[in-house]
């Protein structure tokens, strides 16, 4: 009993520390893009580094919004590569051609929190705070390569160990054959893929889409084995699995 009880808690720690894990990822991600929460930009920027135009730029030249006067559009899109987006937002030198009263004048009425429109309505441009989200290019450097080395290296060892010790253990259930094999070959897959991923992912932006696969299947494979090995600890052994 001792024995169940002492590997049921160890398990349970690997588990907590899984759950732990994820959350030190969406802490240590988000934000690269200077958007609320984990996206595809921010893991991108980490592992590949990422270099866009100002979402308002982008917007302006697929000519958006269509009725924008052209002068008006100029004066934006001027503006936006200036080198000086918080100096003349709304810089009375320039009368009352400013960008912040363009903006005001033919984009509010759709980009406003109140706004009909559920897409607009989530990218707001009524206060400066708002548009300068919109309005800087996106320059996110990947992760310096000797830190990514060091993560590496701590996690291939760390992870790689935990896992040979959590598959010799499902291995041991009444599900070995089975649901466990399966968890144990996708297990060692994700990490591998995973692990290789962020390296790969620096020369080639395709491989950032294996880490966003391959980091989520090791969790649940690695999560779905404890709880197989729980179960083996505590159901009831029928006279059929002793044999």
């Amino acid at each position: 009993m001792m024995m169940r009880a002492g590997l049921s808690a160890l398990l349970l720690v690997i588990v907590g520390g899984l759950g732990a894990s994820a959350t030190h990822l969406i802490w240590h991600h988000e934000n690269r893009d200077d958007t609320k929460g984990v996206s595809y930009t921010d893991i991108a920027g980490a592992y590949h580094g990422v270099t866009a135009d100002a979402p308002l730029v982008r917007a302006l030249n697929r000519n958006h919004p269509p009725e924008l006067p052209e002068a008006s559009r100029k004066v934006l899109i001027d503006w936006l590569a200036s080198g000086r987006i918080s100096e003349d937002y709304d810089n009375i030198d320039l009368g009352d051609n400013t960008p912040g009263a363009i903006i005001a004048a033919n984009c509010v009425s759709c980009h406003a929190a109140d706004a009909a429109d559920p897409v607009a309505r989530r990218i707001p441009l009524k206060y400066f705070d708002d548009v300068k989200r919109q309005a800087f290019a996106k320059n996110i450097q990947p992760t310096d390569i000797k830190i990514l080395a060091a993560s590496t290296h701590t996690h291939a060892l760390a992870l790689g160990t935990l896992s040979i010790a959590l598959a010799a253990l499902t291995l041991g259930t009444r599900f070995a054959k089975g649901l466990g094999s399966l968890l144990i070959g996708v297990g060692g897959i994700a990490l591998l893929v995973d692990l290789g991923a962020w390296w790969l992912a620096r020369g080639n932006e395709i491989w950032v889409k294996a880490i966003l696969v391959a980091g989520p299947a090791y969790a649940v494979s690695t999560g779905l084995s404890c709880l197989l090995v729980l179960a083996d600890l505590w159901l009831p052994t029928r006279r059929t699995d002793r044999a």
